[in-house]
């Protein structure tokens, strides 16, 4: 690729860049840069959400470039408090390594195993001296902190604030000072964190890193970031029907999203798509694509074609009435509980049976299994719901 169309490919799917031109200016550079992303192994499983950050580092380690994978096993000690309302609750050690042995096989999923550095950043964290911490603390004020969004909202609304929560953003940027890195990925909700690796960077006489930060993923309900905690995720370790099918239930709006985040298709050719279902191409088809996709990345193509074939055959077999009764169902607030969905729409007499159903695994929403009595619908979805054999209705929340 000529400079032009590494830059096209490398912005796709990025929110910003600081500085706004620093990315070009970089690749300028003609040498491997060194790229950067940090992952606290806060949980054992990762899915696809952080797999856009894990995509955008594969992109730059095809054209070259070298990757740093940094689980933050010291950091994980800590706890971002990044986006909370409460100082969060400290993982164990014994935690944090358990977590930290999974996103070592997961990621390789993704990345190119001969071309990725995996560091832990309790390596050199842990060698700091007191003295040489209070160094650290000393290159940022009070006022610097509470410019943060969540710790002004927790300051103002008189929330407690550990000391050692504005600990994270100093040593999360000394990471950056100790791998020299040139570019760090984040999240949106990173952006604090990024900015104090390049200003540590400066204090350090070093030169600066790029910023980048990537949208936060929605889930399958299309509103809430996708999270396990909300059970509206993908999880790479799913089995691939699983996976395929969970695509496949996500709306034609959304899909486009998970296009341009999550695959590694070209711009051209995800804009020809677009043309095809503008010129009256149905969209299903294309999410084929996309779910293939996805499925081959953690399985391989002819598991990922066997899951197309397997999903046609399903509507083969008239599994789903051609001719659904769609319903409306108006809500307080933004979300509603399975059960008493299910009660409220009239596909169970009562929220205990629809229970009993989910238990039974004979509810399923778009042709996939839901067995969780928690899960939670939300507004502004549409989607099939299925209750036993025969029970179907299409549901408008609203």
């Amino acid at each position: 690729m000529d400079k032009t169309e590494q830059l096209e490919l490398l912005t796709r799917g990025i929110e910003e860049i600081l500085p706004k031109e620093g990315l070009k200016e970089k690749l300028k550079l003609n040498r491997p840069l060194r790229i950067k992303a940090g992952f606290d192994p806060t949980a054992p499983d990762l899915h696809l959400g952080h797999t856009v950050l894990i995509n955008k580092l594969r992109q730059f380690q095809d054209l070259g470039h070298e990757v740093i994978f940094l689980i933050g096993d010291f950091t994980g000690l800590i706890g971002d408090p990044t986006g909370k309302n409460q100082t969060r609750k400290p993982l164990t050690e014994k935690q944090i390594l358990e977590n930290a042995s999974t996103y070592r096989r997961q990621i390789f999923k993704i990345l190119d195993i001969n071309m990725t550095q995996i560091a832990f950043n309790s390596t050199w964290l842990n060698q700091l001296t007191p003295a040489e911490m209070i160094k650290l603390a000393a290159q940022a004020t009070v006022a610097r902190m509470l410019e943060r969004d969540d710790f002004s909202k927790r300051y103002k609304s008189n929330q407690p604030i550990s000391i050692h929560e504005f600990l994270y953003p100093l040593v999360q940027g000394y990471d950056s000072v100790h791998l020299k890195a040139d570019i760090e990925l984040g999240g949106t909700d990173q952006k604090f964190n990024l900015l104090m690796g390049r200003e540590l960077q400066k204090n350090s006489k070093q030169e600066q890193q790029i910023a980048m930060t990537l949208p936060l993923l929605e889930g399958l309900d299309g509103i809430q970031k996708m999270s396990k905690s909300l059970d509206n995720y993908i999880g790479i370790d799913e089995p691939a029907e699983e996976i395929f099918g969970k695509i496949m239930s996500i709306s034609d709006d959304l899909m486009w999203r998970y296009f341009d985040l999550l695959s590694f298709k070209t711009n051209k050719q995800i804009q020809q798509f677009k043309d095809e279902v503008q010129n009256g191409k149905n969209p299903r088809d294309i999410k084929f694509s996309l779910a293939e996709e996805i499925v081959e990345r953690f399985y391989d193509e002819s598991i990922a074609k066997a899951q197309t074939q397997n999903f046609i055959n399903r509507f083969a077999k008239n599994q789903v009435p051609d001719e659904i009764e769609t319903i409306k169902i108006q809500i307080d607030g933004s979300q509603i509980t399975l059960p008493v969905l299910l009660k409220t729409a009239k596909m169970t007499p009562s929220t205990s049976e629809a229970i009993r159903m989910i238990k039974q695994n004979a509810v399923a929403i778009n042709q996939i299994k839901i067995n969780n009595i928690k899960h939670i619908c939300y507004t502004k979805s549409q989607d099939t719901y299925q209750v036993g054999k025969r029970k179907f209705k299409i549901i408008k929340i609203s």
